[in-house]
């Protein structure tokens, strides 16, 4: 008897601030630079879930404006919803899971952060409500599935 693949449900948030720089997380685990974020508890809402893990990767309070896209990693089965949030107070601090919290820019985003998690700050930033939906590998987001331009 086959068993049906299980996926993970994630949220993240892309925290922005008035001055446009973007909060980011560089992760304990493997040194990479993402938005804040992680798995959604089974009971938990969307938004609770983005809020708790925001503020437990950072420090920082928000309050969620809406959602900007959802992200499959075909190769590991997670599913991540992503939304755009505000600062709602709080402070910078690092966590077991961050070794350093900081605000971006989104040049710096661009040259920091893999494909698949700049892509996710890119389609927040847009101006349109329609929230992007895109497949990647776990590197790159992919071919029918690019942001166009």
């Amino acid at each position: 008897m086959s068993t049906t693949p299980q996926h993970s449900v994630s949220v993240a948030g892309v925290v922005v601030r008035d001055d446009g720089r973007i909060l980011a997380i560089q992760r304990a685990d493997n040194g990479t630079w993402e938005p804040p974020g992680g798995v959604l508890e089974l009971t938990e809402a969307l938004e609770d879930g983005v809020r708790r893990e925001v503020y437990e990767e950072t420090g920082i309070k928000v309050s969620v404006d809406r959602l900007t896209g959802v992200y499959k990693n075909i190769s590991r089965g997670i599913v991540a919803l992503v939304f755009r949030c505000s600062p709602d107070g709080g402070h910078e601090q690092v966590s077991e899971e961050s070794t350093a919290v900081d605000w971006l820019t989104p040049s710096q985003v661009t040259a920091n952060m893999a494909e698949v998690y700049a892509v996710r700050i890119q389609d927040a930033l847009r101006g349109d409500l329609v929230p992007a939906i895109r497949t990647h590998d776990g590197r790159v987001i992919l071919e029918s599935d690019r942001p166009a331009g």
